[in-house]
């Protein structure tokens, strides 16, 4: 049995906090299917959201099989379901697929034939098996939210909430819907929740509770609602509440609740009391009609590396299904390298040596000297750009990788999330996946270059700095990625930070020193470019490219270690935002 006792949630500060829920108190038993209506704005999906554990009331306990989940943990994963209004699903993967993630990442032990059978009860039950091949992005708007509901009883919980799942849907579709969740409250001992604005189909609910302005103006039998409003047919219900303040009927219902309470047993609905007068008489063909979910024995929740390595596998298919990013990322990975290498297409030009003989022309000295100094400021200004180019290109690409990673899929996220999902695991796919991008982008860069600019210095070294620089930029992103609200947010950010990196640098302007001292601790590009040049310490470029610039150089130990620190504050801001709730 679900038991509220007097829930109280204001949010805002606390001079200015707004009551969303007041003095909520309500029960339901098992199996059991309520609606809970009211206008706009009334708590109605606040309150599904308390029970999930997803809000926190100020007042007032949850009690769950008779456990007050404030002192002894949030509804078991497997016990709990959670519908939100509209479908959160990867567009480009079957039902079938989605089917079968679900179980994967909820359900450990279970074989793939095992996996598959349960996937096919469970369509069959809501209609979708005919269509299980069909991408998620091709179903109607009724069909989605019936994926929405199959992906959420794998487990067989044993608490289904429903947030406006009818909300859209035209008439027929509503109606399906709704006759589903009638007969997933049967299936058990399972308790649904359905927040709705439409009592079309009053027959079906075991129990209405009504919310305005968070609180309780009536929660019984649904067959005793019009009579205690007064009121003919469903449809004149919200008009009847206008008629008196909040107040007044929440005062109404503190005298008549006892009338009105719902049974601690289960009761029957209305439609139940007419299906079982019509089993009687034909009790075979009520039976063929009534397909049941087959029982299954207690199922665990996988482990971290058990839901990493079904993450990874599920993020690279989605990687080659979406056809666009494929390409650009191919772009990114073959046209950057290529705007780099037109600037030095023969390679690095050779400094000419002074002659250094005292017999010459004075003037003829001179004009050697000022020829000499030209080409090494040109010749030092080339590699230093070079370098730079690469380092900016690096970032760029960074930016594009972590930027959307996680904000673009964050509901879905904090769905598996209440669904069992082990945040670390998540966090870990995306790094694994992240890092053969970054790994391939940053070599290929290095190798390509240096085949055509002839850069001197170990391949190696150079590689890493500006693979440690993509990753730096990855990571960080991807950490303004977990804590951001849309995607274009994120993309912004991500884009600024990028937009620092080259100015604060000091590789084209040298920054006053206490400027340089603030900005470079963060500055991704000036810890690369420096290491890179590093690699070059032995050669005449790296002189040439301390003459034309007075940034002062780091060690490569240094620039490899701060790179490091920056990739993984990155990763930790990342955590903390994954862990995080985030559901609007």
């Amino acid at each position: 049995m679900l038991e509220i006792r007097e829930a109280t949630l204001r949010l805002g500060d606390a001079g200015a906090s707004v009551p969303i829920l007041q003095g909520v108190s309500l029960h339901f038993p098992r199996p059991h299917f309520a609606a809970i209506v009211g206008p706009s704005g009334c708590g109605k999906s606040t309150l599904l959201k308390v029970i999930a554990g997803l809000f926190d009331p100020q007042v007032g306990t949850i009690h769950w099989d008779g456990r007050n989940l404030a002192t002894e943990g949030d509804i078991p994963p497997a016990e709990l379901g959670y519908v939100p209004q509209f479908s959160i699903v990867h567009e480009s993967l079957t039902i079938a697929e989605s089917m079968d993630y679900a179980l994967r990442l909820r359900l450990s032990g279970l074989s793939h034939g095992e996996r598959t059978e349960r996937a096919q009860q469970i369509l069959e039950v809501v209609g979708l098996f005919e269509i299980r091949d069909r991408p998620a992005s091709q179903l109607s708007g009724g069909q989605r939210r019936r994926l929405a509901l199959a992906l959420e009883v794998v487990t067989r919980p044993s608490l289904l909430l429903c947030d406006e799942v009818t909300s859209g849907l035209d008439p027929k579709s509503e109606d399906e819907i709704v006759q589903l969740l009638h007969q997933l409250s049967r299936d058990g001992s399972r308790l649904v929740l359905s927040v709705t604005h439409s009592l079309r189909h009053l027959r079906l609910y075991d129990s209405v509770t009504v919310l305005r302005e968070g609180s309780v103006l009536y929660s019984g039998p649904a067959e005793n609602l019009l009579e205690y409003f007064n009121v003919s047919t469903p449809e004149d219900l919200f008009p009847q509440l206008e008629s008196k303040e909040t107040v007044a009927w929440s005062e109404r219902w503190a005298i008549y609740q006892e009338n009105f309470a719902l049974p601690l047993l289960p009761g029957m609905a209305e439609a139940d009391r007419d299906d079982e007068d019509d089993e009687e008489d034909f009790p075979e063909e009520a039976a063929a009609v009534k397909p049941e979910l087959a029982a299954v024995p207690e199922d665990q929740t996988p482990g971290l590396l058990a839901q990493f390595f079904i993450l990874l596998g599920r993020r690279w298919r989605l990687f080659f299904r979406e056809k666009n990013q494929v390409l650009l990322q191919l772009a990114l990975l073959f046209l950057f390298p290529a705007l780099v290498v037109p600037f030095a297409l023969n390679g690095l030009p050779q400094i000419q040596n002074l002659s250094l003989s005292a017999d010459g022309n004075i003037v003829a000295q001179l004009k050697e000297s000022v020829s000499f100094t030209a080409q090494s400021s040109r010749v030092g200004s080339l590699v230093s750009g070079l370098i730079m180019f690469q380092v900016v290109l690096m970032t760029l690409m960074g930016s594009n990788n972590g930027a959307r990673e996680i904000v673009a899929e964050r509901l879905l996220f904090e769905k598996e999330k209440l669904a069992g999902l082990n945040p670390l695991s998540y966090l870990i796919s995306k790094i694994f996946f992240l890092g053969v991008l970054v790994l391939a982008q940053s070599f290929w860069m290095t190798i390509f270059v240096k085949l055509i600019v002839r850069f001197p210095g170990d391949l190696a070294p150079q590689a890493a700095m500006l693979f440690l620089a993509n990753a730096a930029l990855t990571c960080l992103c991807l950490g303004v990625s977990s804590w951001s609200r849309t995607t274009e947010q994120s993309s912004l950010i991500s884009v600024y930070f990028v937009g620092f990196q080259l100015p604060l640098s000091g590789a084209v302007l040298a920054l006053p020193d206490w400027l340089g001292v603030m900005t470079r601790p963060f500055i991704s590009a000036y810890w690369s470019w420096s290491g890179f040049l590093e690699t070059m310490r032995d050669t005449r470029f790296y002189d040439l490219v301390k003459i034309i610039t007075e940034t002062p150089l780091a060690s490569y130990p240094a620039c490899f270690w701060v790179l490091g620190c920056q990739a993984l504050v990155g990763l930790i801001i990342a955590y903390f935002g994954c862990v995080r709730a985030q559901w609007d």
